[in-house]
């Protein structure tokens, strides 16, 4: 029985002392690199409390270390022109794209309507942000320019904090690896397993959020907003409109009338009973009046008299 309660604590100093040279390992590789002085770590072999620790320590030494050499600007740009042809311009729009080594990433054309009898059309795109002034500039040349702009947000320290986070999160990997790599009983393999998986998932989604930050400083977008210069409905088509209208009017008016009158018949009929019998009504007292009246009950006597 002895013997059975002897090896579980065996082999928790083994794993102890493990987990203390690893923490000794990575806290003097930090010292070096971030010449910055460390607490003490206490020595209860948590994996926990090194991936947290070690978390801490390499965040601060990375974020130091990292120097931006320039500002990482994520940049949108909106330009508003009025055009002779807005078709002949879009085809412009697509040779200047590919010219400049861009994507289209969004186009939406709007048709002229009576309350707006010009063509407008919309443009998404992408530029590399290097070439964002020089093809603003060719697409300035595409008609009269009504208005501008250009914002731009600073994204540099955000990139500095992803990138000192991955990379201390990949040294946590890697220090995890080798605890799992030396641990003995199936309990403490599992624990560090688990670890493991965690940081290994936070290193991807940290990892993705990097990119997709790079990638928006990398390209600049651009919106284009095209109108054209005039009108391209002609005398002709706005006829022809408006004798389309009078007659989806004039036709809606009829139904909506004929509907009418079919409810209202549908009323009468239900209501017939009613109707019948206020008419006898109406009538009996009619012919009691013709009968009571005065002219009609007045005697041979009193007439001749008169």
């Amino acid at each position: 029985m002895y013997a059975s309660t002897k090896l579980p604590r065996t082999s928790a100093l083994f794993i102890s002392a493990l987990l203390g040279g690893v923490i000794f390992t990575s806290c003097a590789s930090s010292h070096q690199s971030g010449n910055q002085a460390l607490p003490p770590m206490a020595g209860d072999g948590s994996v926990n409390q090194l991936s947290a620790r070690e978390s801490s320590i390499s965040q601060k030494a990375e974020a130091a270390s990292i120097v931006r050499s320039r500002a990482q600007l994520i940049k949108k740009a909106a330009i508003s022109l009025t055009v002779n042809s807005v078709e002949k311009t879009i085809d412009a729009v697509s040779q200047i794209i590919n010219k400049q080594q861009g994507d289209l990433i969004g186009l939406k054309q709007q048709q002229p309507k009576t309350d707006n009898p010009r063509y407008t059309a919309t443009i998404q795109l992408r530029i590399p942000e290097n070439l964002l002034e020089p093809t603003l500039e060719e697409l300035a040349k595409l008609g009269t320019v009504e208005s501008r702009n250009i914002t731009a947000e600073d994204v540099g320290d955000r990139l500095v904090d992803f990138q000192a986070r991955l990379t201390n999160l990949q040294k946590t990997e890697a220090n995890l690896q080798k605890i799992m790599d030396r641990a003995g009983s199936i309990r403490d393999v599992l624990s560090v397993a688990q670890e493991l998986s965690n940081v290994r998932e936070t290193i991807e989604q940290i990892n993705a959020q990097l990119k997709s930050l790079q990638n928006q400083v990398a390209y600049s977008t651009i919106t284009l907003n095209l109108q054209a210069a005039v009108s391209s409905t002609s005398s002709q088509p706005a006829f022809g409109l408006q004798v389309q209208e009078t007659w989806n009017k004039s036709t809606h008016s009829l139904s909506s009338f004929s509907v009418g009158l079919l409810k209202l018949g549908i009323w009468l009929i239900v209501y017939s009973p009613y109707l019948l019998i206020f008419a006898a009504l109406i009538y009996s007292f009619t012919r009691w009046r013709r009968t009571h009246s005065p002219r009609l009950t007045q005697t041979p006597e009193s007439t001749g008299s008169e």
